[in-house]
């Protein structure tokens, strides 16, 4: 698993090495509101506990973001696009627990996201905004 070392860590260093892997996995070359959106999306579903109550735990939920699909021997070679990743996770971190009423929201409410390249069948008939090559959906 790519993400077994965060299992040592305390929760909130490991909920920002999940964060910024995922953001590196699922948005490293996407602009920077796109990777803002991805944890957006991650962070939302934390908040809402259907795919968990931690962010490694939203994450790792199986075949819900690419943590889970990709090879445990994957290595993270990009260090400029991880270092992005990890400032990235840290300020959406930082955004998140203030309230909500003064969080910056890129995708407001937006739980699901895609590859424009695709349409998943639960994106039928969704309002999304599309950042980068990313659509981002409210679906739950």
């Amino acid at each position: 698993m790519l993400l077994w070392l965060t299992t040592l860590m305390p929760q909130p260093v490991a909920d920002q090495a999940c964060l910024a892997t995922t953001v590196y996995l699922e948005a490293r070359s996407e602009p920077v509101n796109g990777q803002l959106a991805v944890a957006e999306v991650a962070l939302r579903r934390r908040d809402r506990g259907r795919w968990g109550d931690t962010v490694c735990k939203v994450v790792t939920a199986p075949h819900q973001f690419a943590t889970t699909t990709t090879p445990g021997s994957f290595e993270i070679t990009n260090l400029e696009a991880f270092n992005k990743a990890w400032q990235i996770a840290g300020m959406s971190l930082h955004n998140w627990q203030l309230p909500v009423a003064e969080r910056r929201m890129v995708v407001p409410r937006a739980d699901h996201f895609a590859t424009t390249a695709i349409s998943p069948a639960w994106s039928h008939n969704r309002p999304s905004v599309t950042i980068g090559e990313h659509a981002f959906y409210a679906v739950n």
